[in-house]
């Protein structure tokens, strides 16, 4: 009986394939290095036989330009950083669209870090990975006291932009007028016959919501009128509820101004519980907007801000400044407006 042998072969893995570099060109063309660099970059110092050449060998070797180094030899990436603290915001996300979207209008890429504290640490990482991914510009979307211009270590350099902060920053800053809008809204109040306005604010460390507070008692201040003490809350529902039961019962309140939307619908359910109507009892204003604001019961007044507008200020203030057509760094405040809806009404 004849033997059978069976002969197995194991393949190998086929190798990664190195990629075509610029000395890889320079041998197939027979020229140096120096004259694959003209012509990749187009310099106009080659003569057109050497230049066909070379381009020739690029095409024959499959030779792609890196563009990083292209990049780092014009100073130009076409790329900008976003530093951002927070995506669950309504505002936050509302703003980081307009960038991208201006961004990519204007033929310029987006890298987005998010950062889970504004500490100094955090932020400075972030920094440091924007730099290594190589782009023109950083656009910071971080709200809170703990960025002070002090603790920021900027690249030398390199162009900022910081959106929605009040702190004192040699860069251009851009901003809803916070304080137009808290004014707005308890001057309203107070013209609804309402002897005072109590005050829901968003959480200390919050630059907005500092500057909605203290408009807010400029306002009663302006008006002689008495000014309650604030309620402090984390711009949640859960905290807007929490706080709208304590006010709830107390019969002297009859206008409430919260610092933004989330807040305002917790007051509206707590003083639903207790009994107390809105607005025949308690008239009740927000702050931003949100789309759901008009479906709230009933139907919410509120501030509205204009993220979309802010994010477009940031980018054309920011590629200006990378594109050397930028004048003097400015702080730009985008209006805000007064949506009067039925929360609100005149004082019983």
């Amino acid at each position: 009986m004849a033997e059978t042998t069976t002969t197995s072969s194991v393949v190998a893995p086929r190798a990664r394939r190195r990629e075509v570099s610029m000395a890889d060109v320079a041998a197939a063309a027979g020229v140096s290095g120096q004259t694959v660099s003209r012509v990749a970059n187009g310099r106009t110092n080659v003569d057109p036989e050497t230049r066909q050449r070379v381009l020739d060998a690029m095409t024959s070797l499959g030779y792609r330009p890196n563009s990083a180094a292209r990049a780092l030899r014009s100073g130009r990436f076409r790329s900008i950083g976003v530093i951002m603290f927070s995506l669950s915001s309504y505002g936050n996300t509302r703003t980081l669209d307009a960038l991208a979207s201006m961004a990519a209008a204007s033929g310029y890429s987006i890298t987005l870090i998010t950062v889970q504290s504004a500490s100094q640490s955090d932020v400075s990482g972030a920094f440091l990975r924007l730099r290594e991914h190589a782009v023109d510009g950083i656009v910071i979307l971080i709200e809170t006291h703990r960025l002070g211009e002090n603790e920021l270590s900027i690249p030398s350099g390199l162009p900022v932009v910081v959106v929605d902060s009040s702190a004192d920053y040699p860069y251009a800053v851009v901003d809803n007028d916070q304080a137009q809008g808290a004014r707005l809204a308890t001057e309203h109040l107070l013209d609804l016959g309402h002897e005072t306005v109590w005050h829901v604010s968003g959480p200390l460390e919050s630059f907005a919501a500092e500057r909605r507070s203290a408009a807010w008692r400029t306002a009663l201040e302006d008006r002689g009128c008495h000014v309650p003490a604030v309620q402090i809350g984390d711009w949640t529902a859960e905290s807007g509820h929490a706080i709208g039961e304590t006010l709830a019962q107390d019969p002297t309140v009859t206008a409430v101004f919260a610092a933004n939307d989330q807040m305002a619908l917790g007051v509206i359910r707590a003083l639903h519980e207790a009994g107390r109507a809105v607005p025949g009892d308690v008239s009740v204003v927000g702050f931003d907007d949100t789309p759901e604001s008009g479906n709230f019961w009933p139907p919410l007044t509120t501030v509205r801000q204009r993220f979309e507008r802010v994010g477009e200020e940031a980018m054309s203030a920011l590629i200006a400044d990378i594109e050397g057509t930028g004048g003097e760094h400015a702080r730009t405040l985008v209006p805000t407006s007064l949506v009067v809806r039925q929360s609100s009404g005149p004082r019983r």
